[in-house]
């Protein structure tokens, strides 16, 4: 998003607001982005009144309110579903009828196809299929945006503007989303697991604690800011720094050893059956 760019947002509801979706309803919070209204529900009471000392939302709690997701979704143009994916379809039919006609429902939830939302809701009302990742708390997400069957290209286009409130935005078919899920979605697991790891190592080598911290999340942070900043590929980066028949050289051939990449083959495959999985219901 332009920092001199003004966004302006219809009504949204989100149901289910926890940490994602929460994520995303910081993002309109941010300056630069005029919401018209900003709704939130939670199962939790202590969760629904902080999100309610928010500027601009209005917050209920399901449990204190059983029509606290209807009255939501009443006159909201988008709705998100942030609720876990096995508990989808039930929300649907409860908000069914509550939604207007030329709502459009956005789905964050893993696993849940376009088809199952289509079925279960009226006609009159379009679906986004949305995979975010949790770097939205900082701004940082890469999100997939697939439209559903019943979507405008202004539909689209209003769905691409909410979640590039919180980073960047990638248009895929909803066959690709999956698969997107494994590469961005899980992603910062991959990177915090690394980072776990190699920090373990500094700790190993006679670094304390606080030490190994510093220059393992300083290294990543800088690699990630250089490879943004010098608009090369992370190869040619790589090369730079990998002098020939130095340390880093001998390093990084142990690395080559350990088949990375099928490695990561074999876990982004793993991840993908799971989604699959759960939209099968498993």
């Amino acid at each position: 998003m332009s920092a001199d760019a003004v966004v302006k947002l219809p009504v949204i509801a989100f149901l289910g607001a926890g940490s994602m979706s929460g994520a995303i309803l910081s993002g309109l919070l941010r300056p630069g982005v005029e919401a018209e209204g900003i709704r939130a529900t939670n199962r939790s009471a202590a969760k629904a009144a902080a999100l309610a000392a928010l500027p601009g939302v209005t917050s209920a709690s399901t449990d204190e309110d059983a029509s606290a997701n209807r009255r939501a979704v009443a006159g909201a143009k988008v709705v998100v579903v942030g609720v876990k994916p096995a508990m989808v379809p039930g929300l649907l039919r409860e908000i069914a009828d509550a939604l207007e006609p030329g709502t459009v429902v956005v789905s964050v939830a893993a696993g849940v196809t376009v088809a199952t939302y289509e079925s279960l809701l009226p006609d009159t009302v379009s679906v986004i299929r949305t995979m975010p990742n949790t770097p939205a708390v900082v701004g940082r997400a890469v999100t997939g945006v697939s439209p559903g069957t019943r979507s405008s290209d202004d539909d689209l286009a209003l769905a691409v503007a909410l979640f590039e409130t919180v980073g960047d935005v990638l248009l895929v078919p909803e066959s690709q989303l999956d698969a997107l899920s494994t590469i961005s979605g899980s992603g910062p697991a991959y990177v915090f697991y690394l980072i776990e790891q190699l920090t373990a190592t500094a700790i190993d080598k006679g670094f304390t604690p606080e030490q190994a911290a510093t220059m393992v999340q300083g290294t990543f942070r800088g690699a990630s800011e250089l490879l943004a900043d010098a608009g090369e590929e992370p190869a040619e980066l790589r090369r730079r720094v990998t002098s020939p028949k130095g340390t880093t050289e001998r390093a990084v051939a142990v690395l080559e050893e350990a088949s990375l990449k099928q490695t990561f083959d074999r876990a982004t495959d793993a991840a993908l059956a799971r989604a699959r999985e759960l939209a099968a219901g498993a």
